[in-house]
């Protein structure tokens, strides 16, 4: 008897619809065919044992699986459910006509118990769009799935459930999940407020500028003058996620395996911050089987690279193309996936070896070549990628004692949101550009030109500090966010001198 079983295959963060077709007949063969990985081919083992420990016999007959497409490679352990369930409809065990309204995934303990599988979110969406009735999955992974509204969503504890199930002695569960509200209610879960913060006003002023723009940003600064502490506030600015956001955030890190069981949509922005040994395949994603590298999982949020100066010089230039395209690709010889790498960068690192170049509290003991060559560890290229450069210094005692609280992360946002919102009605007829950081020579003409005084300011600021020429573009994009934060249309001489004091590593000699 043949019968046809669906699953699903992940290519990057979407999904393909895999057919298993189970041809039963006499004989006590078995073939499984379709490009299958190993743990596919070792699933035999897993069902015969979860089905023999819940009182069921593997059939004694010849059985024949074909995985279509067989020109896609099919990974991992999350086949042996619709698997099982083809072998027990072809040998007429179960009941064969519901089979083939369900799309099934789960891996298989030896006691029948089902394991969650990665990708549930974009193997759902697929299955909406294919025009299933439903999809069948391990309980835990259910909620993540009943985020695609329109889906019949039935999470099972063991495959003896989804026996019966298709037998029709019992009715699993439907998972219902109100996407939009724990969307919702979830995005004031907010730890870090810059509330908390004391002193360091011209720092909060450039991430400000950098969150409503768009812009990436690297702090210079002396060890412990609070780099990490002011990163891990920024999500808190950021203009909240939207719903399409979340939806494609959730996605990636879906595929990833990132997801709370116990979650559905990611409601506040990724930060990601990995340490400086990581490698450059995890990074950008990659491997034998290809998984979202760090820059991706930051999609829609922010990549915090702290010490930046200390990671492997082959990994930060790995990250010079995402930061350009918004997105990576990774080839091998007979595929080729792509996945979002839209994310704001923001990096820190000492101004040299020992860390107290330019602190006023203690003696920097580096010579100017060393501190050159330390600052050197980034390319240009690199530096080219980074509108807002700042320096920054240890709080004094006066302001770490200050009971007061600093204005918080909720009243910076909303300066954020206004200033986006103008960006998002000023590229309204512009594809693939939202914010000012990724406005390209042709519109930094229409939109970012200043005015006479500005013009003037702009040519002695570059000829007096001895700016690079990369740096003129840089300044005119930030010149146009904070004027956009002040809510004027032009560009004044002012917007233009605020921009320029966020150009440090641009100056010449800055290091002595």
């Amino acid at each position: 008897m043949l019968i046809k079983a669906y699953a699903a295959a992940l290519q990057g963060v979407n999904a393909t619809i895999i057919t298993i077709e189970v041809n039963c007949s006499k004989g006590i063969k078995f073939f499984l065919v379709g490009l299958p990985d190993v743990s596919i081919k070792e699933s035999h083992e897993r069902i015969v044992s979860a089905l023999e420990f819940n009182g069921i016999k593997f059939p004694r007959k010849q059985i024949v699986i074909n995985m279509a497409p067989a020109d896609i490679r099919k990974e991992g352990a999350s086949y042996d459910l619709p698997l099982a369930m083809g072998i027990l409809a072809g040998a007429e065990k179960i009941k064969p006509d519901k089979v083939g309204h369900y799309l099934m995934m789960g891996e298989l303990s030896l006691d029948g118990i089902l394991k969650s599988v990665k990708g549930v979110l974009p193997i759902a969406l697929k299955a909406k769009e294919e025009g299933f009735k439903g999809i069948i999955l391990p309980k835990c992974n259910a909620r993540e799935a009943a985020v695609v509204e329109e889906l019949e969503v039935y999470g099972a504890d063991n495959i003896h459930e989804v026996i019966q199930f298709f037998n029709d002695e019992i009715q699993l569960e439907r998972t219902v999940v109100d996407a939009k509200k724990d969307f919702y209610s979830s995005q004031a879960a907010i730890e870090w407020d810059f509330s908390e913060v004391k002193g360091q006003e011209n720092v909060k002023r450039a991430l400000e500028v950098a969150c409503a723009g768009g812009h990436n940003l690297l702090f210079v600064g002396a060890p412990g003058a609070g780099k990490s502490m002011l990163a891990k506030r920024i999500p808190s600015i950021l203009p909240p996620l939207t719903l399409s956001e979340s939806l494609e955030t959730t996605k990636i890190h879906s595929v990833a395996g990132k997801i709370n069981h116990n979650g559905s949509l990611i409601a506040i922005r990724p930060f990601r911050s990995p340490h400086h040994t990581i490698s450059s395949v995890a990074m950008v994603g990659g491997g034998s089987y290809p998984q979202p590298g760090e820059i991706s999982l930051a999609h829609n949020g922010v990549l915090f690279l702290d010490e930046i100066a200390e990671f492997n010089k082959n990994v930060l230039e790995v990250l010079r193309q995402p930061l350009e395209d918004r997105k990576i690709t990774i080839s091998r010889a007979k595929f080729t996936v792509e996945y979002p790498a839209g994310f704001m960068l923001i990096a820190s690192m000492n101004p040299c070896p020992c860390g107290h170049f330019n602190n006023p509290n203690k003696e920097c003991v580096c010579h100017p070549q060393q501190v050159q060559k330390y600052l050197n560890r980034l390319s240009g290229p690199l530096l080219d990628r980074i509108d807002i450069q700042i320096e920054i210094v240890p709080v004094p005692f006066e302001a770490i004692s200050d009971i007061r609280p600093a204005e918080s992360s909720e009243s910076i946002r909303q300066r954020v949101i206004r200033a986006r919102k103008i960006q998002e009605k000023r590229f309204a007829g512009e594809t693939g550009i939202y914010c000012n950081a990724q406005m390209h020579t042709r519109l930094l003409h229409k939109h970012a030109q200043p005015d006479k005084n500005g013009l003037l300011q702009l040519k002695n600021a570059m000829e007096r500090l001895s700016l690079s020429a990369r740096a003129y573009d840089r300044i005119l994009r930030v010149a146009r966010t904070i004027a956009d934060l002040e809510g004027s249309e032009k560009i004044q001489s002012h917007h233009i001198g605020e921009a320029i004091s966020y150009r440090n590593l641009d100056r010449e000699n800055w290091a002595g």
